[in-house]
C-alpha cells in the first residue's frame, strides 16, 4: 500500500532526540530517511539508557525505517557527499547548535541555492535568531524556559521534570507539522522550499494554554498544583483503599452531577453555587474531600468500575507493565512485536496518528552503524575504490 510520504527523501543530520524523532515520524509514513552518523561512534543515542549487546533498545524505536550512512562532516569530503545527497533531497532535518552547519558550508543560503526545492527543518534550544541563539540548549532547559518545569510538582517543593524528554518530542512534532506545511506549499502552491526554525522552549511554550493571557490580564502567576488541575474542578488523583490512585475528571457540569450522585452527596449536587465550574473552583477543597472519602472506602478496581458504569471519565496510573498487558493497547496495534539485531524479541511502540487509508508502518528495522553507507554512496555514483580510500582514512 502506498504511504502518504512515499517518494519523499529525507536527510537526517540530527542526533539524540528532537531531530531524529521528527525524521522517524516521516519515515513511518513512507519517506526514505537517510541518517548521517559520525564514523566509529554514531549517534550518541545508541548508548543511552538500557543497552542490549552494547546498543540501546531505544535505538530500535528512534531509527526504524532509516538507512544509516557514516560520514565525517568535519572533513571536506564528507561535506561534499552531503551536498550530493541534498541536491536531490526533499527535506533536511538537523538539530545542531545554530551556526554549526554554516561553518561547514551547509547553511540555509548555500543549500537553498543548491536545491531551491529543499525544505530545511532546524531544531535548536533557542532558535536560529535572538540573543540566546548561541547558547547550548537541551530539552530540559527548554521545558524550564517554556514554563512547564515551574508548574510540575507539588507546591513549595522542588520542581520536578516530566519523566521523558518531552521538550525534545514536542519540538519534533512541531517540526513535522512545519515540514508537512512546507511540502504542501512547495508542491501545491508552486512555491520553493523553505527554512523551518523550531526552538525547544517555544515548542513547550506553545502548550502552556492560558498561562500568559492570565498573567497579562490579572497579573496571575500560575503555581504548581500537584495532581490537581487549577481552575478546573473536580479533577485530581484520589487515593483508594488499596493505596493506588484513581484519576477522576468530573469537571463537566452534567458529569459532576453524576459523580455526586455516585458518591451519595446530594447536598453537593443540588447546591446551585456548584452547578458550574467557576463556582466549583471556589470550593474545590470541599468537593475533593468528599470524593477522597468515597475513594478511600473502596479498592481501585471497584472505584473504576463504578465510575465507568456512571459514565464518569476516570482511569488508573499506568506503568510499563500495565501498558504491556493492556488489551486496549494491543487491540489498537500500539504494541508491535519486533526483533533486535541478534533476533532477541522486543516490543516497540505502535505508530500514530492512525490513517484509515494510508497508515504508517515499519518497513525496515533500525540500522546498524553505517549499514547502508556503501549502498547510498553507490547510488550517488561513488565507486568502490573511492569508498575504500575514504574508509581507510576514517571518513566513512
Amino acid at each position: 500500500m502506498q504511504k502518504p510520504l512515499q517518494g519523499i527523501r529525507v536527510i537526517e543530520l540530527g542526533q539524540l532526540i528532537a531531530g531524529p524523532f521528527a525524521a522517524k515520524i516521516l519515515g513511518e509514513f513512507g519517506a526514505d530517511v537517510i541518517k548521517v552518523e559520525p564514523p566509529g561512534t554514531g549517534d550518541p543515542l545508541r548508548k543511552w539508557r538500557l543497552l542490549h549487546e552494547g546498543t540501546s533498545v531505544w535505538w530500535a524505536v528512534s531509527s526504524r525505517n532509516k538507512r544509516s550512512v557514516t560520514l565525517d562532516l568535519r572533513e571536506p569530503e564528507g561535506q561534499d557527499v552531503v551536498r550530493k545527497l541534498l541536491a536531490e533531497a526533499d527535506v533536511l532535518v538537523e538539530n545542531f547548535r545554530p551556526g554549526t552547519l554554516e561553518g561547514w558550508g551547509l547553511g540555509w543560503k548555500e543549500l537553498h541555492a543548491l536545491n531551491p526545492k529543499l525544505v530545511m527543518l532546524r531544531v535548536s534550544g533557542y532558535g536560529q535568531t535572538g540573543p540566546y541563539r548561541d547558547r547550548p540548549g537541551f530539552g530540559v532547559v527548554g521545558e524550564a524556559m517554556g514554563g512547564l518545569r515551574h508548574l510540575s510538582g507539588e507546591p513549595e517543593r522542588t520542581p520536578v521534570r516530566v519523566g521523558v524528554s518531552i521538550g525534545d518530542s514536542l519540538s519534533a512534532l512541531h517540526g513535522v507539522i512545519g515540514v508537512l506545511l512546507a511540502l504542501r506549499h512547495r508542491d501545491q502552491n508552486g512555491g520553493e522550499g523553505q527554512e523551518i526554525d523550531v526552538a525547544l522552549y517555544e515548542s513547550v511554550f506553545n502548550m502552556m494554554e492560558s498561562l500568559i493571557p492570565e498573567y497579562s490580564v490579572f497579573g496571575a502567576v500560575r503555581q504548581p498544583a500537584g495532581s490537581s488541575l487549577p481552575g478546573i474542578a473536580p479533577s485530581n488523583a484520589y487515593r483508594c483503599r488499596d493505596g493506588r490512585y484513581a484519576l477522576i475528571a468530573g469537571n463537566g457540569d452534567s458529569i459532576y452531577q453524576r459523580l455526586m450522585a455516585l458518591i451519595e452527596r446530594p447536598d453537593l449536587a443540588s447546591d446551585p453555587a456548584l452547578a458550574h465550574n467557576d463556582g466549583r473552583v471556589k470550593q474545590v477543597e470541599l468537593i475533593d474531600a468528599a470524593i477522597s472519602a468515597w475513594a478511600a472506602s473502596l479498592d481501585l478496581d471497584d472505584v473504576l468500575a463504578k465510575l465507568t458504569a456512571a459514565r464518569i471519565p476516570a482511569g488508573k496510573i499506568y506503568d510499563a507493565a500495565d501498558i504491556a498487558s493492556d488489551p486496549h493497547y494491543k487491540a489498537r496495534d500500539m504494541l508491535l512485536d519486533s526483533q533486535l539485531d541478534d533476533g532477541t524479541p522486543v516490543v516497540l511502540p505502535g505508530i500514530v496518528p492512525k490513517l484509515g487509508s494510508t497508515p504508517g508502518g515499519v518497513s525496515r528495522p533500525a540500522p546498524t552503524l553505517g549499514q547502508h553507507t556503501d549502498e547510498v554512496l553507490t547510488e550517488l555514483g561513488i565507486d568502490a575504490e573511492q569508498r575504500a580510500a575514504w574508509r581507510a582514512r576514517g571518513l566513512i
